[in-house]
């Protein structure tokens, strides 16, 4: 009878902090404000991928410089990388956050100089080996490692900044950016523009606070921070939503910054 009430009591908890959280309120102060901004397919998808892999440290400090990138790209980041001059790469040299340098910057550039000449969506390198009876993302995320990093002399210091289930990396930041890009309800926080994956696979960003709370309420039990614990997570939420679980990343992230633990 016990862990019926404890179920019942994180379900209900979860329900109602998803709903406070998940609200256009939520984006003055989130990281997806960047690509909030811009209303073209590509510039949210460039501007929303620099977003999270900058996603390290307060969050004040995320957007600020994620903010000054997208001023580097004349606010046009499409446009940029697709149009852009060799000289016009000099503005970028003084740009790093924390371990994401010069070369990293200017190997996305090239990434995607090169991918958008020839292709319209991001989306296509994430769904690419995904079928619709794929439990999560996972063969998503190592595809778009590899394809990301088929360019000759890619860095390989650059490496670390997209993560992969490969190396058991839970690979936070980029979950978080499925999460913005395809879930889709009539909250206007996530943008729900990409289709050809489905809600459902979605894994949960397992960041500090998520960890945390997650640990509190018996819903991660495995010691390693790593891939299988962000799926253990998220298998975890299914049984209270199995069709949208990562819309509790909102309540659990929320439940952090208020000191629930």
């Amino acid at each position: 009878m016990q862990t019926k009430i404890n179920q019942d009591y994180i379900t209900d908890l979860l329900s109602q902090k998803a709903q406070q959280y998940n609200r256009p309120d939520f984006v003055k102060d989130d990281p997806i404000q960047i690509p909030k901004r811009f209303s073209k397919l590509q510039d949210i998808e460039i501007a929303g991928l620099m977003a999270a892999v900058l996603a390290w440290g307060q969050r004040k400090t995320i957007i600020r410089k994620t903010q000054e990138l997208m001023r580097l790209m004349d606010n046009a980041p499409h446009d940029f990388v697709l149009n852009h001059q060799t000289q016009d790469l000099k503005r970028f040299l003084d740009f790093k956050h924390r371990t994401f340098q010069t070369t990293d910057l200017l190997y996305f550039i090239e990434f995607f100089k090169q991918f958008y000449h020839e292709n319209n969506s991001l989306e296509s390198l994430f769904s690419a080996k995904m079928k619709p009876q794929d439990s999560n993302v996972g063969k998503g995320l190592i595809h778009f490692h590899d394809q990301f990093f088929s360019l000759p002399d890619s860095p390989a210091r650059t490496r670390k900044h997209i993560a992969t289930p490969t190396r058991k990396s839970a690979c936070k930041r980029l979950n978080m950016y499925l999460r913005w890009l395809v879930r889709n309800d009539d909250q206007n926080v996530d943008f729900g523009l990409w289709k050809s994956l489905k809600m459902s696979q979605l894994v949960c960003p397992l960041d500090v606070h998520v960890e945390r709370v997650s640990r509190h309420l018996g819903l991660l039990t495995r010691p390693q921070t790593d891939w299988q614990a962000a799926i253990e997570l998220t298998e975890n939420l299914k049984k209270i939503d199995p069709n949208d679980p990562v819309r509790f990343d909102f309540a659990l992230f929320g439940l952090g910054l208020e000191g629930f633990v």
